[in-house]
């Protein structure tokens, strides 16, 4: 029996170093860029004080990590969430690395996350611990060296206050040093969508491999937020049928249908999927295994695990979430003949509109939504074209050649630039 499955807390960073370690061995890595790729290069922890509605002071803690910045500046989300750890999020910075190099984009990996409940702060609770870790983490960030995104529990608004925190400082406005803000900041246009239509792109390319009609498929989403709801509703244009969704506080199912519009409303008026009329409630874990033909997980990490793994039913899984499958249950799902759309591939869409939005703010450019999908979609194909061939090629299942694709590119860049001094 392994841990997993007896219920021992799954290490993030642990996950994330042996999915790294699976394809060094298979490209035979030398021994002293393996050691450097399997570490993050800076790790910042601080704690810091903020002021509470009710005059109180409250010290919390943030971290901010970059994995590599071999190919370019760090780039990765900020997360506002009770459970972050250093470790998760050194696990979120490392995905990030070979996320910006499946897709070509030349970027490195970081991440941040503030150990905190953003539901239980006032708005100006929030602001104020923005700005103060956003001045913790000037050290770090700019729009050459580390660029934060919005992330769980973070938006639009999070990157604007980011932006002028980050401006006030330096005394001019940088609209560059942050991605995912309002477009009337520099924005840039559908990159709300991004993650989502990221993932839908390369779910149609994954049917048209494996024959899957998806004008007659069922599909489930784990996570309703920005990502699974958006999925859900781009499903539903290509003529999918989605039976059942969730979010933090349980899921419903629906054989005969859900329309996502309606469910997204009812929970921006009810804080809930649950007790939508004409759906049964059920729980978050239940939701993964409903039957289905596409499962998109857009939650946490470490939901399909050993645990559950036999009783997930589907045929493709597509982790618009980051690290929502354990090894254990990847090679499960492998040997079961379930087709993995790994998260570095299927969720890169964010982090390449995320790359148009920076390009677009340094050349002090904007395009259109259709320049934006239409570049998007190029890449995503792309992409998963080359994964796909590389599975094919090495007998191996899709996420150990998204890893064979990402480590290769960066090792190779590491090689070339050489030792310092």
């Amino acid at each position: 029996m392994t841990s997993e499955q007896v219920g021992v807390k799954i290490n993030a960073w642990e996950v994330a170093q042996h999915q790294f370690d699976l394809a060094a061995n298979l490209l035979g890595l030398e021994p002293g860029i393996r050691q450097v790729l399997r570490e993050c290069r800076r790790e910042f922890t601080c704690h810091f004080p903020v002021k509470m509605d009710d005059g109180s002071v409250k010290v919390i803690t943030g971290h901010r990590v970059q994995h590599n910045v071999v190919r370019g500046p760090a780039k990765g989300g900020i997360r506002y969430h009770p459970d972050v750890t250093l470790d998760e999020v050194k696990a979120l910075a490392m995905w990030m690395t070979w996320k910006c190099a499946v897709v070509g984009i030349p970027y490195g990996g970081g991440k941040g996350g503030v150990v905190v409940d953003p539901k239980k702060m006032s708005r100006r609770e929030l602001e104020a611990m923005t700005r103060r870790y956003t001045t913790e983490i000037m050290v770090l960030i700019g729009p050459e060296s580390d660029i934060p995104a919005p992330d769980v529990n973070t938006n639009p608004q999070t990157m604007a206050w980011i932006l002028d925190t980050y401006s006030m400082h330096v005394g001019y406005t940088v609209p560059a040093v942050v991605t995912g803000k309002p477009v009337s900041l520099g924005g840039s246009e559908g990159r709300n969508e991004a993650t989502a239509r990221g993932c839908v792109f390369t779910i149609v390319e994954a049917a048209k491999d494996l024959g899957i009609d998806l004008s007659r498929a069922k599909v489930v989403v784990q996570g309703f937020g920005n990502a699974g709801s958006i999925a859900s509703q781009l499903m539903t244009l290509e003529g999918s049928k989605v039976v059942a969704v969730s979010d933090s506080t349980g899921g419903i199912v629906n054989e005969a249908g859900l329309d996502p519009d309606r469910v997204v409303v009812w929970k921006q008026e009810h804080g809930t999927v649950q007790g939508f009329p004409g759906a049964k409630d059920i729980t978050n874990a239940e939701v993964l295994e409903v039957p289905c033909d596409v499962l998109i997980p857009a939650a946490l990490e470490n939901q399909i695990t050993a645990a559950n793994v036999d009783r997930i039913d589907t045929k493709i899984v597509a982790e618009a979430a980051n690290g929502p499958t354990t090894p254990e249950a990847d090679r499960r799902l492998h040997e079961r003949g379930i087709f993995m759309i790994p998260d570095i591939l299927a969720n890169a869409g964010g982090v390449t509109v995320s790359y148009f939005e920076w390009v677009q703010d340094l050349n002090r450019d904007h395009w259109s939504e259709q320049i934006v999908n239409a570049k998007l979609r190029e890449i995503m194909v792309k992409s998963f074209a080359e994964t796909l061939a590389m599975a094919k090629k090495r007998s191996v299942d899709m996420r150990t050649a998204a890893y064979l694709l990402a480590v290769d590119r960066v090792a190779n860049a590491t090689a070339l630039r050489g030792l310092y001094p």
